[in-house]
């Protein structure tokens, strides 16, 4: 079975300044990807290529079998998004908002009907269904986004620091939805500052000044650098490229 996100040697240049070098790496079919970096580390640059925004320099990918660079539109069509800023219309009501999504990923009415009520279900936001989601606490703004960022069934879905802000109960509250969709055969492809929360993930990947520095599953990325935790992994890492600005600077 072909990868759901299968990239090789994908660089994105901005005139003299490679964002992203060279990148390779695979995520299978229901698999929980950790996607990890320091800002500026270029993983919003490779998100950007993936979901289709933005062009590769030079190498190839492909998400949900379709070519980034050639076949973006079908990428789009077949993935879900949340955005690390807030995604939904806060002055519309949860069911609004549900109502305006799926017409935009194509979904007939009874399917919106169907499918919304399942997710309103889902979530126990009945009684809220009617209420803007300006009036939500942040932790149940951010699991109605990434429900309704399923709500079209995708084949592989990108979530760009989605807990940043709640508190821990609503986090792990956050991963179980996460867990359920990839059982459900959906890809996961998760960006994080919680490196607690990368242990969740199947595997993760590290990147460092635009390339990847490490990757695996947590233990093996721990046992490859002899560290006790992702903290001193992911220090370790970023350390010598810190220095290196500072001594420029």
């Amino acid at each position: 079975m072909s990868a759901a996100i299968d990239v090789h040697e994908m660089t994105r240049r901005f005139g003299n300044f490679t964002a992203v070098d060279a990148i390779t790496f695979d995520v299978q079919r229901g698999e929980v990807f950790g996607f990890l970096g320091a800002n500026g580390a270029g993983k919003t640059t490779a998100i950007k290529m993936l979901i289709g925004l933005l062009a590769p320099t030079s190498g190839r990918a492909s998400v949900a079998g379709f070519d980034v660079a050639t076949n973006a539109e079908s990428v789009r069509r077949h993935i879900g998004y949340m955005s690390q800023r807030f995604s939904l219309y806060e002055d519309l009501t949860v069911r609004e908002n549900i109502t305006l999504y799926g017409g935009i990923y194509g979904l007939t009415d009874d399917e919106i009907r169907e499918r919304g009520k399942a997710l309103i279900g889902g979530l126990h936001l009945e009684r809220a269904a009617g209420a803007r989601v300006a009036s939500l606490p942040l932790g149940w703004k951010q699991k109605l986004a990434f429900s309704v960022a399923l709500l079209h069934r995708p084949a592989v879905v990108f979530l760009d620091e989605p807990t940043g802000g709640v508190d821990p109960i609503t986090r792990r509250q956050f991963w179980e939805i996460i867990y359920d969709a990839a059982e459900g055969g959906t890809t996961i492809l998760v960006t994080t500052h919680y490196l607690d929360e990368a242990e969740y993930c199947d595997r993760i990947s590290i990147m460092v000044d635009g390339r990847i520095a490490a990757m695996g599953t947590p233990s093996e990325v721990k046992g490859r650098f002899g560290a006790a935790s992702l903290d001193d992994v992911f220090t370790e890492l970023v350390r010598p490229q810190a220095v290196a600005v500072a001594q420029h600077a």
